[in-house]
Protein backbone atom coordinates (compact mmCIF):
# COMPACT_ATOMS: atom_id res chain seq x y z
CA UNK A 1 0.00 0.00 0.00
CA UNK A 2 1.29 3.27 -0.48
CA UNK A 3 3.07 5.50 2.13
CA UNK A 4 2.02 9.44 1.56
CA UNK A 5 6.03 11.09 1.79
CA UNK A 6 4.48 14.03 3.23
CA UNK A 7 3.02 12.06 6.19
CA UNK A 8 6.63 11.00 7.09
CA UNK A 9 7.83 14.37 6.66
CA UNK A 10 5.05 15.28 9.56
CA UNK A 11 5.94 12.71 11.15
CA UNK A 12 9.78 14.05 10.88
CA UNK A 13 8.43 17.66 12.51
CA UNK A 14 6.35 15.84 15.10
CA UNK A 15 9.43 14.00 16.43
CA UNK A 16 11.48 17.50 15.95
CA UNK A 17 9.21 19.40 17.99
CA UNK A 18 9.43 16.66 20.50
CA UNK A 19 13.49 16.83 20.73
CA UNK A 20 13.68 20.19 20.65
CA UNK A 21 10.25 21.75 21.32
CA UNK A 22 9.99 25.84 20.94
CA UNK A 23 10.07 27.37 24.43
CA UNK A 24 10.03 30.90 25.70
CA UNK A 25 11.08 33.54 23.03
CA UNK A 26 11.14 30.65 20.51
CA UNK A 27 7.86 29.69 21.21
CA UNK A 28 6.84 33.05 20.92
CA UNK A 29 8.29 33.58 17.38
CA UNK A 30 6.77 30.45 16.02
CA UNK A 31 3.22 31.21 17.27
CA UNK A 32 3.51 34.21 15.55
CA UNK A 33 5.31 32.43 12.03
CA UNK A 34 2.10 29.83 12.42
CA UNK A 35 -0.16 32.41 12.75
CA UNK A 36 0.36 34.28 10.10
CA UNK A 37 1.26 30.81 7.84
CA UNK A 38 -2.54 30.07 8.59
CA UNK A 39 -3.81 33.00 7.05
CA UNK A 40 -1.21 33.42 4.17
CA UNK A 41 -2.52 29.65 3.34
CA UNK A 42 -6.47 30.46 3.73
CA UNK A 43 -5.55 33.51 1.17
CA UNK A 44 -4.08 31.44 -1.28
CA UNK A 45 -7.19 29.04 -0.41
CA UNK A 46 -9.17 31.55 -1.32
CA UNK A 47 -7.54 32.99 -4.74
CA UNK A 48 -7.36 29.65 -5.70
CA UNK A 49 -10.98 28.59 -6.08
CA UNK A 50 -12.36 29.93 -9.20
CA UNK A 51 -16.32 31.26 -8.62
CA UNK A 52 -17.38 30.41 -12.21
CA UNK A 53 -16.03 26.80 -11.55
CA UNK A 54 -18.06 26.99 -8.30
CA UNK A 55 -21.16 28.33 -10.36
CA UNK A 56 -20.86 25.91 -12.98
CA UNK A 57 -20.76 22.94 -10.63
CA UNK A 58 -24.05 24.04 -9.41
CA UNK A 59 -25.84 22.50 -11.96
CA UNK A 60 -24.94 19.20 -10.53
CA UNK A 61 -26.52 19.95 -7.17
CA UNK A 62 -27.71 16.82 -5.86
CA UNK A 63 -24.44 15.32 -6.11
CA UNK A 64 -22.99 18.31 -3.99
CA UNK A 65 -25.43 18.39 -1.22
CA UNK A 66 -24.81 14.26 -1.15
CA UNK A 67 -21.22 14.79 -0.43
CA UNK A 68 -21.90 17.87 1.98
CA UNK A 69 -24.75 15.63 3.82
CA UNK A 70 -21.63 12.84 4.54
CA UNK A 71 -18.55 15.40 5.48
CA UNK A 72 -21.37 17.52 7.38
CA UNK A 73 -24.06 15.55 8.95
CA UNK A 74 -23.35 11.87 8.67
CA UNK A 75 -19.65 12.05 9.93
CA UNK A 76 -20.49 14.22 12.90
CA UNK A 77 -23.56 11.81 14.08
CA UNK A 78 -20.89 8.92 13.70
CA UNK A 79 -17.90 10.93 15.65
CA UNK A 80 -20.95 11.73 18.92
CA UNK A 81 -21.72 7.93 18.63
CA UNK A 82 -18.56 7.26 19.38
CA UNK A 83 -18.77 9.14 22.59
CA UNK A 84 -19.45 6.07 24.44
CA UNK A 85 -15.89 4.86 23.77
CA UNK A 86 -14.72 7.46 26.37
CA UNK A 87 -13.08 6.40 28.56
CA UNK A 88 -12.61 2.70 28.13
CA UNK A 89 -11.01 2.87 25.09
CA UNK A 90 -10.18 6.55 24.46
CA UNK A 91 -9.22 9.27 26.74
CA UNK A 92 -11.21 12.27 26.60
CA UNK A 93 -8.44 14.34 24.51
CA UNK A 94 -8.33 11.39 21.84
CA UNK A 95 -12.20 11.35 21.80
CA UNK A 96 -11.85 15.14 20.73
CA UNK A 97 -9.60 15.20 18.26
CA UNK A 98 -11.27 12.31 16.75
CA UNK A 99 -14.82 14.45 17.22
CA UNK A 100 -12.68 17.36 15.47
CA UNK A 101 -11.97 14.79 12.80
CA UNK A 102 -15.82 14.45 11.63
CA UNK A 103 -16.07 17.90 11.42
CA UNK A 104 -13.50 19.07 9.08
CA UNK A 105 -13.91 19.46 5.23
CA UNK A 106 -13.41 17.24 2.31
CA UNK A 107 -10.07 16.67 0.70
CA UNK A 108 -9.77 18.29 -2.61
CA UNK A 109 -6.97 16.68 -4.89
CA UNK A 110 -6.90 13.28 -3.63
CA UNK A 111 -10.86 12.65 -4.35
CA UNK A 112 -10.04 14.34 -7.74
CA UNK A 113 -7.09 11.86 -8.06
CA UNK A 114 -9.00 8.33 -6.80
CA UNK A 115 -12.08 9.44 -8.82
CA UNK A 116 -9.80 10.12 -11.73
CA UNK A 117 -8.18 6.24 -10.94
CA UNK A 118 -11.22 4.91 -10.95
CA UNK A 119 -12.96 6.46 -14.32
CA UNK A 120 -15.64 8.59 -11.92
CA UNK A 121 -17.50 11.74 -12.44
CA UNK A 122 -13.66 13.90 -12.34
CA UNK A 123 -15.62 17.73 -13.06
CA UNK A 124 -18.33 16.78 -9.81
CA UNK A 125 -15.25 16.04 -7.79
CA UNK A 126 -13.31 19.06 -8.02
CA UNK A 127 -16.53 20.91 -7.37
CA UNK A 128 -17.58 18.94 -4.54
CA UNK A 129 -13.65 19.61 -2.57
CA UNK A 130 -13.65 23.02 -3.61
CA UNK A 131 -17.90 23.63 -2.16
CA UNK A 132 -17.03 21.29 0.52
CA UNK A 133 -13.35 23.76 1.45
CA UNK A 134 -15.41 26.39 1.13
CA UNK A 135 -18.65 25.50 3.56
CA UNK A 136 -15.80 23.88 5.64
CA UNK A 137 -14.36 27.38 6.91
CA UNK A 138 -17.97 28.70 8.48
CA UNK A 139 -19.07 25.53 9.45
CA UNK A 140 -16.60 23.43 10.61
CA UNK A 141 -16.20 26.36 13.51
CA UNK A 142 -19.86 26.47 14.27
CA UNK A 143 -20.20 22.79 14.56
CA UNK A 144 -16.40 22.39 16.95
CA UNK A 145 -18.44 24.73 19.35
CA UNK A 146 -21.56 23.46 19.51
CA UNK A 147 -20.48 20.02 19.78
CA UNK A 148 -17.22 20.03 21.61
CA UNK A 149 -18.09 22.64 23.99
CA UNK A 150 -15.41 23.70 26.30
CA UNK A 151 -13.78 20.40 26.08
CA UNK A 152 -11.48 21.24 22.91
CA UNK A 153 -9.67 23.84 24.73
CA UNK A 154 -12.23 26.36 25.24
CA UNK A 155 -14.14 27.22 22.81
CA UNK A 156 -16.06 31.03 22.86
CA UNK A 157 -16.88 34.28 21.12
CA UNK A 158 -13.17 34.61 20.84
CA UNK A 159 -11.96 31.40 19.36
CA UNK A 160 -14.80 32.52 16.86
CA UNK A 161 -13.03 36.06 16.54
CA UNK A 162 -10.02 34.02 15.35
CA UNK A 163 -11.70 31.71 12.93
CA UNK A 164 -12.88 35.12 11.19
CA UNK A 165 -9.64 36.84 11.66
CA UNK A 166 -7.64 34.29 10.52
CA UNK A 167 -9.47 31.78 8.58
CA UNK A 168 -12.55 33.58 6.73
CA UNK A 169 -10.81 37.12 5.81
CA UNK A 170 -7.72 36.13 4.62
CA UNK A 171 -10.30 33.48 2.51
CA UNK A 172 -12.19 36.57 1.48
CA UNK A 173 -9.58 38.44 0.35
CA UNK A 174 -8.34 35.62 -1.81
CA UNK A 175 -11.40 35.65 -3.96
CA UNK A 176 -11.65 39.45 -4.05
CA UNK A 177 -7.78 39.62 -5.67
CA UNK A 178 -8.14 36.28 -7.68
CA UNK A 179 -9.10 38.96 -10.97
CA UNK A 180 -5.28 40.43 -10.76
CA UNK A 181 -3.63 37.33 -8.79
CA UNK A 182 -4.87 34.27 -10.45
CA UNK A 183 -2.79 33.89 -13.36
CA UNK A 184 0.57 34.36 -10.89
CA UNK A 185 -0.58 31.71 -9.02
CA UNK A 186 -1.16 29.63 -12.14
CA UNK A 187 2.11 29.73 -13.18
CA UNK A 188 4.05 29.44 -9.67
CA UNK A 189 1.39 26.29 -8.94
CA UNK A 190 4.13 24.16 -7.65
CA UNK A 191 6.16 26.28 -6.13
CA UNK A 192 3.22 27.83 -3.99
CA UNK A 193 2.71 23.67 -3.30
CA UNK A 194 5.83 23.95 -1.68
CA UNK A 195 4.63 27.06 0.74
CA UNK A 196 1.38 25.52 1.40
CA UNK A 197 3.20 22.10 2.57
CA UNK A 198 5.41 24.19 4.48
CA UNK A 199 3.12 26.31 6.40
CA UNK A 200 1.13 23.39 7.81
CA UNK A 201 4.59 21.77 8.73
CA UNK A 202 5.26 24.72 11.01
CA UNK A 203 2.01 24.40 12.36
CA UNK A 204 2.05 20.90 12.93
CA UNK A 205 5.52 22.42 14.93
CA UNK A 206 4.31 24.90 16.45
CA UNK A 207 1.31 22.72 18.37
CA UNK A 208 3.35 19.71 18.92
CA UNK A 209 5.95 22.11 20.96
CA UNK A 210 3.13 23.27 22.71
CA UNK A 211 1.94 19.90 23.77
CA UNK A 212 5.96 18.95 25.13
CA UNK A 213 5.92 21.76 27.24
CA UNK A 214 2.80 21.15 28.72
CA UNK A 215 3.40 17.67 29.14
CA UNK A 216 0.29 16.25 27.32
CA UNK A 217 1.97 13.27 25.52
CA UNK A 218 2.21 11.51 28.68
CA UNK A 219 -1.82 10.86 28.76
CA UNK A 220 -1.00 9.18 25.60
CA UNK A 221 -0.11 5.08 25.70
CA UNK A 222 0.14 2.44 22.98
CA UNK A 223 -2.85 1.05 23.74
CA UNK A 224 -4.75 4.45 23.49
CA UNK A 225 -3.41 4.70 20.09
CA UNK A 226 -3.87 1.20 18.84
CA UNK A 227 -7.53 1.60 20.14
CA UNK A 228 -7.88 5.00 18.18
CA UNK A 229 -6.53 2.86 14.83
CA UNK A 230 -9.27 0.57 15.95
CA UNK A 231 -12.22 3.50 15.79
CA UNK A 232 -10.67 4.51 12.89
CA UNK A 233 -10.60 1.81 10.62
CA UNK A 234 -14.51 1.51 11.41
CA UNK A 235 -15.46 5.09 10.75
CA UNK A 236 -13.13 4.73 7.11
CA UNK A 237 -15.28 1.26 6.66
CA UNK A 238 -18.84 2.85 7.16
CA UNK A 239 -18.56 6.10 5.33
CA UNK A 240 -17.22 4.27 2.20
CA UNK A 241 -19.91 1.94 2.59
CA UNK A 242 -22.63 4.45 2.98
CA UNK A 243 -21.37 6.72 0.31
CA UNK A 244 -21.08 3.61 -2.21
CA UNK A 245 -24.17 2.26 -1.59
CA UNK A 246 -26.25 5.44 -0.01
CA UNK A 247 -25.81 7.04 -3.53
CA UNK A 248 -26.87 3.96 -5.95
CA UNK A 249 -30.27 4.03 -3.40
CA UNK A 250 -30.45 7.56 -4.23
CA UNK A 251 -29.94 7.22 -7.66
CA UNK A 252 -26.98 8.08 -9.16
CA UNK A 253 -24.68 6.27 -11.85
CA UNK A 254 -21.68 4.64 -11.57
CA UNK A 255 -19.38 7.93 -12.37
CA UNK A 256 -21.49 10.38 -9.77
CA UNK A 257 -20.92 7.17 -7.34
CA UNK A 258 -17.55 7.32 -7.58
CA UNK A 259 -17.09 10.63 -7.08
CA UNK A 260 -19.17 10.77 -4.09
CA UNK A 261 -17.99 8.03 -2.29
CA UNK A 262 -14.22 9.99 -2.62
CA UNK A 263 -15.54 13.00 -1.75
CA UNK A 264 -17.57 12.01 0.65
CA UNK A 265 -15.42 9.72 2.67
CA UNK A 266 -12.68 11.63 3.08
CA UNK A 267 -10.88 14.44 5.57
CA UNK A 268 -8.70 16.93 4.51
CA UNK A 269 -5.35 17.52 6.31
CA UNK A 270 -4.38 20.60 4.85
CA UNK A 271 -8.07 22.28 6.20
CA UNK A 272 -8.12 20.48 9.31
CA UNK A 273 -4.53 21.35 10.76
CA UNK A 274 -4.68 25.33 10.63
CA UNK A 275 -8.38 24.94 11.88
CA UNK A 276 -7.54 22.60 14.84
CA UNK A 277 -4.37 25.41 15.58
CA UNK A 278 -6.66 28.29 15.89
CA UNK A 279 -9.68 26.44 18.06
CA UNK A 280 -7.08 24.19 20.45
CA UNK A 281 -4.53 26.43 20.80
CA UNK A 282 -2.10 24.08 23.48
CA UNK A 283 -4.25 20.78 23.06
CA UNK A 284 -4.30 21.28 19.41
CA UNK A 285 -1.16 18.30 19.52
CA UNK A 286 -3.60 15.71 20.41
CA UNK A 287 -6.41 17.40 18.51
CA UNK A 288 -4.89 16.63 15.01
CA UNK A 289 -3.26 13.41 16.18
CA UNK A 290 -6.41 11.50 15.22
CA UNK A 291 -6.50 13.67 12.12
CA UNK A 292 -2.94 12.22 10.73
CA UNK A 293 -3.44 9.04 11.47
CA UNK A 294 -7.10 8.98 9.49
CA UNK A 295 -5.64 11.07 6.57
CA UNK A 296 -2.85 8.32 6.26
CA UNK A 297 -5.37 5.83 6.40
CA UNK A 298 -8.18 7.05 3.91
CA UNK A 299 -4.88 7.24 1.45
CA UNK A 300 -3.98 3.74 1.39
CA UNK A 301 -7.35 2.40 1.47
CA UNK A 302 -9.04 4.68 -1.14
CA UNK A 303 -5.97 4.00 -3.71
CA UNK A 304 -6.83 -0.18 -3.24
CA UNK A 305 -10.72 0.70 -3.91
CA UNK A 306 -9.80 2.87 -6.57
CA UNK A 307 -7.55 0.61 -8.69
CA UNK A 308 -10.31 -2.10 -7.98
CA UNK A 309 -13.10 0.38 -9.34
CA UNK A 310 -10.90 1.18 -12.32
CA UNK A 311 -11.02 -2.68 -13.14
CA UNK A 312 -14.66 -2.98 -12.82
CA UNK A 313 -16.42 -4.79 -15.85
CA UNK A 314 -19.08 -1.18 -16.04
CA UNK A 315 -15.98 0.63 -16.37
CA UNK A 316 -14.63 -1.22 -19.46
CA UNK A 317 -16.82 1.29 -21.49
CA UNK A 318 -16.05 4.07 -19.55
CA UNK A 319 -13.05 6.57 -21.19
CA UNK A 320 -10.51 7.85 -18.40
CA UNK A 321 -10.72 11.17 -17.55
CA UNK A 322 -7.93 13.36 -18.50
CA UNK A 323 -8.05 15.64 -15.20
CA UNK A 324 -5.74 14.59 -12.83
CA UNK A 325 -5.01 10.98 -14.81
CA UNK A 326 -1.38 11.28 -14.06
CA UNK A 327 -1.87 12.34 -10.30
CA UNK A 328 -1.54 8.45 -9.18
CA UNK A 329 0.94 6.23 -10.31
CA UNK A 330 1.41 2.46 -9.19
CA UNK A 331 2.63 2.35 -5.83
CA UNK A 332 2.52 6.31 -5.24
CA UNK A 333 0.34 8.68 -3.57
CA UNK A 334 -2.11 11.37 -4.42
CA UNK A 335 -0.65 15.03 -3.32
CA UNK A 336 -1.81 15.71 1.09
CA UNK A 337 -4.85 17.80 1.06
Amino acid sequence: MPIDPYILLLLGTVGLAALLPARGTGADVASGASTAAIAFLFFLYGARLSTREAVEGLKHWRLHVTVLACTFVVFPVLGLAARGLEPVLLTHNLYSGLLFLTLVPSTIQSSIAFTSMARGNVPAAICAGSFSSLVGIVVTPLLAAALLGNSGGGFSADSLVKIVLQLLVPFLAGQVLRRWIGGFLTRHKKVLGYVDRGSILLVVYTAFSEGMVQGIWHQVSAVRLSGLLAVEAVLLAVMLTLTWYGAKALGFHREDRIAIQFAGSKKSLASGLPMASVLFGAHASLAVLPLMLFHQMQLMVCAVIAKRRAHDPEAATTPVPPVAASRIAVGTAPRSD
